[in-house]
């Protein structure tokens, strides 16, 4: 099937930088950490299973998403390595993953009460491998008292319906240059690590984040590489990177209509846009139904490595830019990654669209064709 390669537009992603990341990473970290390399949200767009194969052949020990759906998508491509799922999966569903040996987060001693009524039921008996959420003051999921999870966590171990796998919790501030909060997150979660005698195989409190600035304080045995993984920066330009990484994706389109706009002349919805002298026009295929802002709208992409503003409003399905001189049909176009000397990254989008980086690259969506290189 070819459907989808027959446009000319294409998000590039190099998965020889993903591995080199991942191996990067691996290398600061304390000895004998395991990553988990997180894989939600399409990868962060980027293509959930090509991603996580090339993240365990550098070394991932396995993944997280964020919903069942995600996790059993990866099974159903042959990968057969830890996939935790991080947000709360409804009890009632719960023993799919527990057949597909996928391990599920759980933040209440009620989830668990419930699962194992439900399991006396079950004609078989895998166990459901749990890693306990703890809330260490990101105030989504998890254990806020040390007695209710000590009492979840020992349930676990009686309770032959289950495998306690793991423990985490995740950290709010990690990206910020104010590492108060951060701080007392740690000194809470310390607290849960402290209260079990014996812990389970895989604990992790480290986000990309935390293996940024903050290696000294992992004493976990498991690191969690979201953003880091894709060569972008979790604190968007607040923080510079504490060591190398590379971006792995590029956007790239091409001119689909040239022409001269005549001074006086306006040009897409609302006629935002006037020429003030004749120019060139070229329009671009590609808009906010692929996941590029609307709000772009006097941005910038590159042609032949120079910079060239977006003219008027970005359409659902294609945007028009101003040239500095003709340019044919077909000239390639970069809205997102290097051309010659000059680039264009997710982080000054996300600041020309007043959001952060993660929302600009999780937007493009399958509609724009995924190209591997290695």
């Amino acid at each position: 099937m070819i459907s989808g390669r027959l446009r000319n537009t294409e998000y590039i992603v190099n998965l020889r930088a993903l591995e080199n990341n991942i191996k990067a990473q691996k290398a600061v970290l304390p000895a004998n950490s395991k990553i988990f390399a997180v894989v939600k949200g399409n990868a962060y767009g980027h293509g959930l299973v090509p991603v996580a194969q090339a993240a365990l052949r550098a070394g991932a020990t396995g993944m997280c998403v964020a919903i069942l759906d995600e996790a059993l998508e990866l099974r159903d491509n042959g990968i057969d390595d830890t996939v935790l799922v991080l947000g709360i999966t409804p009890v009632e569903v719960a023993n799919v993953a527990a057949q597909a040996g996928v391990s599920l987060t759980v933040g209440s001693v009620d989830w668990i009460e419930h699962y194992h009524e439900l399991a006396q039921q079950f004609p078989w008996k895998k166990p459901l491998k749990v890693h306990l959420g703890v809330d260490s003051g990101m105030g989504r999921i998890g254990f806020t008292d040390i007695a209710e999870f000590d009492k979840a966590a020992k349930m676990l171990r009686e309770y032959p319906e289950f495998e306690f796998e793991g423990m985490f919790t995740h950290f709010a501030t990690a990206d910020s240059a104010d590492h108060s909060y951060f701080d007392t997150q740690y000194d809470r979660w310390e607290k849960f690590v402290d209260s079990l005698d014996e812990l389970p195989p895989f604990t992790h409190m480290a986000n990309s984040a935390t293996g940024q600035w903050h290696r000294e304080k992992i004493t976990a045995n498991t690191v969690r590489m979201g953003i880091t993984m894709y060569g972008y920066n979790p604190s968007g330009t607040e923080l510079p990177f504490d060591f190398d990484l590379q971006p792995i994706g590029t956007l790239k389109t091409e001119m689909v209509f040239v022409k001269k706009l005549e001074k006086g002349r306006s040009v897409s919805y609302g006629a935002t846009y006037t020429a003030d002298q004749d120019e060139w026009l070229a329009t671009l295929p590609i808009g906010y139904a692929d996941g590029y802002p609307r709000c772009m709208t006097g941005f910038k992409v590159l042609v032949d490595g120079q910079f060239c503003p977006i003219a008027g409003r970005v359409c659902m399905d294609q945007m028009m830019i101003r040239l500095p001189k003709y340019y044919p049909v077909g000239t390639p176009v970069v809205l997102m990654g290097q051309s010659g000397d000059n680039k264009i990254t997710p982080e000054e989008m996300a600041e020309r669209a007043g959001t952060i980086n993660y929302e600009i690259l999780t937007n493009f969506n399958n509609r724009v064709h995924r190209t591997y290189h290695y």
